[in-house]
């Protein structure tokens, strides 16, 4: 297995639950994530992540916890 490199790109994708992840940007994204509009290194991509996804629970258990 290649070890990962601090160069390569990466984009932060989001799922309907809307919780984050990276996916590399030369590979097609999964069913049921979307690009987020963040993209750059592995560092670069999990800093934002960790900026924007204060509320770890996915977005069903919240809307049925707040209402």
């Amino acid at each position: 297995m290649l070890e990962e490199r601090e160069e390569s790109v990466y984009d932060v994708v989001v799922n309907t639950e809307e919780q984050f992840s990276i996916w590399p940007q030369n590979k097609e994204i999964p069913k049921g994530w979307k690009n987020a509009g963040k993209n750059g290194t592995k560092s670069e991509c999990l800093d934002y992540i960790n900026q924007v996804w204060t509320d770890m629970r996915p977005l069903s258990l919240r809307n049925k916890m707040d209402g």
